[in-house]
């Protein structure tokens, strides 16, 4: 099958697809997912280069987030609701490849109204962006919120969430492009700047001067950002994208009486399996009602030009979730003629 294998860790850029790569075998309690498309994440740059906290012994296929089908030789494990056919988003390390074994306790009905992109982008960015705002800061309707990086795949993500549920947003963004992104398709109230000097003090005008009760950052912004932090605020630690590890000014913590919460939705299966369900029923909920939709980069890639879309990734080039097409739905080659 085609895959993007790591064999030896290097950039993605280095690396080119396998035209052969054994397909994967299921293992207990997994099923079999034809690959349609895939969520890029900067962390697959990482892993590609043998820098993230998750790293599976080589060679392994790359990749975390897709959306396809059950495979037709797929084996159904005890309790398993889905059947050979069945439309399904998830993650599994392997979604750059044209076969994934996967968990099913992974895997998510795919609503019939989303397409394979869509639902390819949904399962890490969403729900870490839910249960940071939901389950962590414990978001209240008429709190003002502050989404850094606001226009990529969780920042996006974020700020539809933080508008559904009733928060005032301000999107902080590196360019007026994104920052207008932020606001055409997140919905966000207002947008600043972070690349201009002082942006925290537009910040503080916005809000009347009492700062923003939620900051939720992606990037590795907080400690500028705990300058328009207000009195008990939160500041959610959502990700490093920017590349460094933040070290904090703990006093500051202690004077405007604030909380550092961390959001590590990867490990909530392990440590508080029971949320899980919750998380993505009250997703779907959104989903459904029309409060909430994913939004995707408009150029998707397809398989063989994976390490250009994650340069582009890299580069901060591009906005929502950039999605490579591992293979094209059935009837995609007919429509066409």
């Amino acid at each position: 099958m085609r895959a993007f294998v790591v064999s030896e860790y290097a950039h993605p850029s280095k690396i080119a697809v396998t035209q052969n790569a054994p397909e994967p075998k299921a293992g207990p309690g997994q099923v079999l997912v034809d690959v349609y498309s895939a969520g890029l994440n900067y962390f697959d740059i990482l892993q590609s280069q043998g820098k993230y906290q998750n790293q599976p012994p080589r060679p392994f296929v790359l990749g975390n987030e897709f959306a396809g089908k059950i495979a037709k030789d797929s084996p159904i494990p005890e309790g398993c609701p889905f059947r050979p056919g069945d439309r399904v988003f998830g993650g599994g390390q392997g979604a750059y490849g044209e076969k994934v074994a996967a968990a099913w306790q992974n895997l998510v009905p795919l609503p019939d109204s989303m397409s394979y992109d869509q639902g390819a982008g949904l399962f890490v960015t969403w729900p870490t962006s839910y249960e940071a705002l939901v389950g962590r800061a414990e978001l209240k309707p008429g709190e003002w919120v502050l989404v850094t990086a606001s226009a990529g795949g969780v920042g996006i993500a974020a700020v539809q969430l933080a508008k559904a549920l009733g928060a005032k947003v301000i999107a902080a963004a590196g360019s007026q492009e994104k920052i207008d992104i932020s606001i055409r398709h997140g919905g966000a109230d207002h947008g600043v700047n972070y690349s201009k000097e002082g942006w925290q003090k537009e910040v503080l005008k916005l809000t009347g001067g009492k700062g923003v009760d939620v900051i939720y950052d992606p990037v590795g912004l907080i400690r500028d950002s705990l300058k328009c932090i207000a009195w008990k605020g939160r500041a959610l630690v959502v990700g490093f994208a920017a590349g460094s590890i933040e070290k904090l000014p703990l006093n500051l913590v202690l004077l405007k009486n604030i909380s550092i919460v961390g959001i590590h939705w990867g490990a909530y299966t392990k440590f508080e399996s029971s949320r899980v369900p919750v998380v993505w029923q009250a997703l779907l909920d959104l989903f459904s009602s029309g409060r909430a939709k994913p939004i995707v980069y408009p150029e998707t890639f397809p398989l063989e030009r994976l390490a250009e879309g994650l340069h582009a990734l890299e580069q901060r080039k591009t906005w929502g979730k950039v999605i490579v097409h591992v293979r094209e739905p059935e009837g995609a080659s007919r429509a066409k003629l």
